[in-house]
């Protein structure tokens, strides 16, 4: 994903004022060997950016006076009650480096999956997102948990996901990630089926 940024050489809280004024956000970007740019962004653009998932969990190309970087999003301020985003940081990427990232979890084929098809089961999702460590070539926009094989009364845990190559979780033990419980009242499909069984005998 691009981004276009300006630089920024004015600073403090009253020149960030104007530029809000102005329609534009604050940003900076650090990290790397080089020194910490302030910028600014288009504030329609950036907020509209923010309300896509893979914003936040992908490498971006941001472009400074026709130089590309890449970067990641690091942090961003929303106004306590307006929808105006008052600041983001950037983090430059080295292709070497390890990132430390947070990236989304999807959860996907639970409608298949014994628990709901025989069991109207409710599946809570206890994660929806981990941290993974990984270089920056490997970094997934998200993270899939394929929920098709579980049963009523289980959890899926950190372990019995399938991580992409190159991608580690940061956790403590492991984790649950999901879990499965029949609503109260319920019955599954075979008990029901049993049930009317036992009354036509």
């Amino acid at each position: 994903m691009k981004v276009v940024a300006f630089p920024r050489t004015e600073q403090g809280s009253g020149a960030s004022r104007r530029l809000r004024k102005a329609g534009q956000t604050p940003g900076i970007i650090y990290g790397g060997t080089a020194a910490p740019v302030a910028i600014a962004l288009d504030h329609n653009a950036l907020y509209h950016a923010l309300k896509k998932e893979a914003f936040h969990s992908s490498i971006l190309d941001m472009e400074i006076d026709g130089k590309v970087e890449k970067v990641l999003l690091r942090d961003f301020q929303v106004h306590a009650f307006k929808q105006i985003v008052m600041h983001a940081d950037f983090q430059r990427v080295d292709a070497n480096q390890k990132l430390h990232v947070k990236v989304p979890l999807h959860f996907v084929n639970a409608e298949v999956s014994p628990a709901v098809k025989l069991s109207s089961a409710v599946i809570s999702h206890v994660m929806n997102e981990l941290d993974i460590t990984c270089l920056p070539g490997d970094l997934p926009e998200f993270i899939e948990v394929d929920l098709s094989k579980v049963e009523a009364g289980a959890s899926v845990h950190l372990n019995d996901l399938q991580l992409p190559k190159g991608v580690s979780a940061i956790a403590h033990d492991n984790p649950t990630i999901a879990t499965v419980s029949v609503p109260a009242g319920q019955v599954s499909a075979e008990e029901a089926a049993a049930a009317t069984e036992a009354e036509k005998k």
